[in-house]
């Protein structure tokens, strides 16, 4: 159950940045928009990264955690 809750934070948090940054949740719209902002820079616990990393790196700990994936299996 532990292992599920941290797949959906993943998922919440790469889903909120999403929306966030490109008011939609439509992928058609959010890649029409891509090339507006590449240079934008995501603080994030006193790192920075690009916000499709960051979007990335969360929407596959979401994809991770909830399929039960390897490093995230019981």
């Amino acid at each position: 159950m532990i292992v599920n809750r941290i797949g959906d934070l993943g998922l919440a948090l790469g889903i909120f940045t999403m929306y966030f940054y490109f008011q939609s949740f439509d992928y058609a719209v959010v890649f029409a928009l891509v090339p507006e902002f590449t240079a934008e820079i995501l603080p994030f616990f006193n790192f920075s990264f690009s916000i499709y990393d960051f979007i990335g790196f969360f929407l596959f700990i979401g994809a991770v955690g909830k399929s039960a994936q390897i490093g995230l299996h019981t």
